[in-house]
């Protein structure tokens, strides 16, 4: 709804050269909670890793454990057959020794009490071992499994955004050497646009050249509907001292994005709710601002792909 609303007032706006302070207000507004949006997808994207790391060390720890339980089941098992055979032999002697002297009966009855005793003792241990073990292979199957999904949820999201991101490369073949970079990083896509390949210099209309680019982008961002897009316009540090229509770098920079929303708004299949447009003005440089190459960098457009990440976090809270 508020794209639908911009988009006649940004017209307007170009058509009365100048520029509404409760438009820059608003702009500054939506770019400010889709950084805190943005900071906080970082910090889930941090919080899966350590959790996948804490998931895999619980593994490791429950494994360790449970081969410890085994090994001492599997002394019990023996200790018990030991103790069977040494019953098995006093039961042998006492019969012999049934015809002597009723203190060497006697003596041969506390034996075997105390063997059924000790046999008994260790069968109860056994038990409680076993069941203790059982329990054991179901937590471990049960981790097995939680850090399977999760590793696969990670890597289906990775798997997703090398499509997207060749998808995007493909789309925008015919522009490379025209100040265009497409990188993958921190779970996103950044696909940066030098000025020389959108704008002339203290301009906020995009040329033929950029128009097709940003179109081209538009399909792609089209048949992927659940991607959150932030566009940032950023400039140099060189004050602004076009026409008054402009306040300054920030201002510039916020128009640009929005020049280049008007132009996605185009196409139909875009789904608009994942659309946010932002200036940043000179404060977010990529290259120093000491050489004329770097001013060039840094005056650019950057679009920010975002993936839906629902499904990790519905896991982990799960």
């Amino acid at each position: 709804m508020l794209r639908t609303f911009l988009a006649p007032v940004l017209l307007l706006l170009l058509l009365n050269a100048c520029v509404s302070t409760k438009v820059y207000n608003e702009l500054s507004d939506k770019y400010s909670k889709l950084k805190s949006e943005n900071e906080a997808l970082f910090n889930e994207n941090d919080k899966l890793a350590n959790d996948l790391k804490t998931a895999r060390a619980d593994l490791t720890s429950t494994k360790s454990e449970y081969e410890k339980t085994l090994a001492a089941k599997n002394k019990l098992e023996s200790d018990i057959t030991a103790l069977q055979n040494n019953l098995q032999n006093l039961q042998q002697a006492y019969d012999a020794l049934e015809q002597n002297s009723n203190a060497a009966i006697a003596e041969n009855l506390a034996k075997n009490r105390e063997l059924l005793s000790q046999l008994k003792q260790r069968e109860d241990a056994l038990a409680q071992e076993q069941a203790r073990l059982e329990q054991l292979e179901r937590e471990l199957a049960l981790r097995s499994g939680r850090v399977d999904e999760l590793e696969k949820l990670i890597k289906d999201k990775e798997d997703a955004l090398k499509r997207l991101k060749d998808a995007v490369s493909q789309a925008l073949l015919n522009f490379d050497g025209n100040g265009l970079a497409i990188e993958q990083k921190d779970g996103k896509i950044y696909v940066s646009m030098e000025n020389k390949l959108l704008f002339d210099s203290g301009s906020w209309a995009i040329g033929n050249r950029g128009r097709q680019a940003v179109e081209a982008l538009g399909k792609v961002l089209a048949e992927n509907k659940d991607i959150s897009i932030l566009i940032e316009g950023h400039t140099d540090n060189v004050p602004y001292r076009g026409s008054v229509e402009i306040k300054d770098n920030w201002d510039l920079s916020t128009k640009r994005a929005t020049a280049v929303v008007s132009i996605l708004q185009e196409n139909k299949q875009i789904n608009l709710r994942n659309i946010t447009a932002a200036g940043r003005g000179e404060y977010a440089p990529v290259a120093t601002n000491e050489t004329a190459e770097g001013k060039a960098k840094n005056r650019r457009i950057e679009v920010i792909l975002t993936p839906n990440l629902e499904a990790i976090t519905k896991l982990l809270n799960e």
